[in-house]
Order: structure tokens, then C-alpha cells, then sequence
């Protein structure tokens, strides 16, 4: 089944601390690193997540959840509003009477607000400030898949650093105890580095003036001097982000992106398809992934800069959700990486500016229009709405 890749380290320090950077595929090993790690866990668990279902898969974190609280261990779990709205009260209260401290970010129906637009996207298990589990996999049965169906193509890390994960600590213990919700968090400029390899933790929450995913992807892709891969989700990027791709492309940069064949959001699918022609046009190589649902974000830039984890490049990424990324600049991970993304292209669909020709007909054309605009619109909307609650909150605190 996709998604069942061996355990193989990426980098180790050779050194007692034994610092570690894997790349994990969504599918059986990630939910076997979890419940690893949540069962490993011997002090303190945080787990900030956008979904979490209570599926199959749900279950089992669940009960690994609960033995962990049973031995003590402290655990603070975040779940979206929206993204977990249908967590059962049922476990919820279980949870809560074994100690767990569990809170929902934003709900949708508050006492004073119907919120929308601000969500947060975190997909992050943390234990004992020395492992970390971070991308942009939620708790779900889409993203183990099953003997008939292949999980959701996403990507993670897990990182074994006492470095970054208190990095890791800090940025989730800022927003589980709203610590400064009005000011910037800030963190050191990298959470590990040594000669070989630099790891950092970007984050991007533009009401707290935090742009840092945005601004790396434009920065890497700006120096970018042989290839680009991104494999991108609710393919949506803002008018900057598009200009700097196509330069680079037309400057002789081979770049590639990976996209979505099959969509959980069907209108956002047909969005990207109106960018199709224009990519193309712009010497863009373009590839649909169509043997599941393509859920992955993540970027390599001249086989030195990775990028994995929550940020979608669209609008309510950069302009909404709290997101957190990894940056790697590292060699050896972006040989592994390479390699993997290399294997999911070569199964891919190729898109031509030949094929969208011969596809296209006035509805596909009016109905890619149409959703681009509504989608467009749409997403700005969302944005608009927290930011003027932000800043209304922002003057009455200061």
C-alpha cells in the first residue's frame, strides 16, 4: 500500500544527543510513529491538530492518549473549531476526566462570535521537548488508507532534537495558553544547525505579523538556480507568488508542480485548473497526482531547500491560519526527498498545453473561470472577517 515507507533516518548527528530529521509519508508508518511516540512519552505530550476523527484511526491515538494519561504524563490538546467540530463530547469528557487538558481553537459557535476564516492548521504531536511529529498529516483513516484504497498522498517529519522541539514547545504552549495572542511569537532564527544540515521552524500568522513560510518559499524560489518541485494542495497562490514562479521557470529554472488529479474540494480543483494554460504558457511543468486524493504540501528548491508541513499556498494560508513548516537545508534529506518526489511523478499524469486544448470546451472553460473568481473571492472574504476582529481587539488592549 503507498504510504508504508521504512523507518530510515535522513540525518544523525553523530553525537550522544543523537539529532535526527526523517521524512515520513502518510500511511501506516506515520500512525505507527504517533502512537510511538505518544506511548514512549514520559513527562509531558502536546498534540495540536486541525483534524481529528473519530475513526478507526481516531480510536487508536485516543487509547494511546489515555494509557499516557493514566501513567501521569501531562498532555494539552488543541483541535480546530471547525476542522474537529464533529469530536465526540462523549470522549471529550473521558479525556478531560483522566487529567487531559483538551481545548477547541476558535469554535465556530461562541459566546459572542459566529467565527470564521481564522483556523488553526497545526498538525504537530510533541513529547518530553525531544521528538516531533510535524506536517501536514491529520488524524484521520483518509491519510492510513486501507487495503483497497492508497492513504491520501501528504508528507511529515519527525524530528528527535531537543533544540528544535522546545522550539516546538514553546510555539504550542504560546498558543494552547494564549500567551500573547496580540504579539508576534517569536523564535530563534534556527531551531538546529551544524555543518551539514540547518533546521528551522517557519511560522505564518499574519494578524500576529508572523510571514515567515510565505516570505521562504519566495526567498528559495527567487535564488533558485536549477529546479523547483512543489507539490501543492488548494493550488491557489496570490499574484506575487505566481510572478516569481514564472520568472524563475522562464529564467531556465526547470520547475515543477504537482498537483491534485482527485480533490476533497472539488470547486477548488476546477480553481486551479484556470491556471493551467497560464503556467504552461510560462515553460511550468505540470503533473496531476490521480491515485488518491493529493493532500501534500511541500517544496524543494536546487536539492539544498525542503519545506514540509501545514502552509498551502493560497490565500487563507498566508492571510488566515496559523501554519507552521519545517525548513531543511540539507543535502542528504534533499536526496531522499528528490527521490520520493521523483517516484510519485513518474505515476503522475502529465498536463500539456496540448491535452487542455483538446479537453476544453466553453462549460469546462466557464465553470474554471467562474470557480477561480468565487474561490478568489471567497477565501479574501474569510481573511477579511478575523482581521478587522484582530485589530478591534488589538486597539481595545492597547
Amino acid at each position: 500500500m503507498l504510504g508504508q515507507e521504512t523507518r530510515t533516518p535522513i540525518f544523525q548527528e553523530n553525537n550522544s544527543s543523537q539529532e535526527k530529521v526523517t521524512l515520513v509519508r502518510s500511511g501506516e508508518d506515520y500512525f505507527l510513529r504517533a502512537k510511538s511516540i505518544i506511548l514512549n512519552a514520559k513527562t509531558e505530550i502536546h498534540l495540536q491538530m486541525y483534524i481529528f476523527e473519530n475513526d478507526a484511526t481516531g480510536v487508536e491515538i485516543i487509547n494511546a492518549l489515555k494509557e499516557a494519561a493514566i501513567r501521569n504524563v501531562k498532555i494539552y490538546m488543541l483541535l480546530d473549531g471547525y476542522g474537529s467540530y464533529s469530536f465526540p463530547n462523549l470522549i471529550l469528557k473521558e479525556l478531560t476526566q483522566l487529567g487531559i487538558n483538551i481545548r477547541f481553537f476558535s469554535p465556530l459557535l461562541s459566546r459572542n462570535n459566529f467565527n470564521i476564516g481564522r483556523r488553526l492548521h497545526h498538525k504537530i504531536i510533541m513529547a518530553d521537548t525531544t521528538v516531533v511529529l510535524i506536517g501536514g498529516i491529520n488524524i484521520s483513516n483518509n491519510y492510513r488508507g486501507t487495503s483497497a484504497e492508497n492513504p491520501w498522498l501528504d508528507y511529515a517529519i519527525q524530528i528527535e532534537s531537543n533544540e528544535t522541539a522546545m522550539q516546538i514547545n514553546q510555539l504550542c504552549q504560546n498558543i494552547y495558553f494564549k500567551h500573547k495572542r496580540t504579539q508576534k511569537i517569536k523564535l530563534p532564527p534556527a531551531a538546529y544547525s551544524d555543518k551539514e544540515t540547518t533546521v528551522s521552524i517557519l511560522l505564518n500568522d499574519w494578524l500576529k505579523r508572523n510571514n515567515e513560510i510565505a516570505m521562504a518559499y519566495v526567498k528559495s524560489i527567487q535564488k533558485a538556480q536549477k529546479e523547483i518541485v512543489i507539490v501543492g494542495c488548494y493550488f491557489l497562490p496570490g499574484r506575487r507568488f505566481t510572478k516569481v514562479l514564472k520568472n524563475a521557470a522562464n529564467k531556465g529554472v526547470k520547475t515543477k508542480l504537482i498537483l491534485s488529479g482527485i480533490s476533497d474540494v472539488p470547486l477548488m480543483k476546477r480553481a486551479t485548473c484556470h491556471l493551467y494554460s497560464s503556467l504552461l504558457q510560462n515553460n511550468i511543468e505540470l503533473y496531476e497526482w490521480n491515485k488518491s486524493v493529493l493532500h501534500g504540501k511541500v517544496a524543494l528548491v536546487d536539492n539544498k531547500w525542503a519545506t514540509i508541513g501545514s502552509f498551502n499556498l493560497n490565500h487563507l494560508s498566508s492571510y488566515g491560519s496559523i501554519e507552521t513548516n519545517v525548513a531543511i537545508e540539507s543535502t542528504a534529506f534533499a536526496k531522499t526527498l528528490s527521490s520520493d518526489l521523483n517516484n510519485v511523478i513518474s505515476q503522475c499524469e502529465r498536463i500539456t498545453y496540448e491535452a487542455i486544448k483538446q479537453k476544453s470546451n466553453l462549460f469546462t472553460i466557464t465553470a474554471n473561470w467562474f470557480s477561480y473568481h468565487f474561490v478568489r473571492t471567497t477565501l479574501i472574504i474569510l481573511t477579511y472577517i478575523p482581521y478587522n476582529r484582530f485589530m478591534d481587539k488589538y486597539r481595545e488592549e492597547n
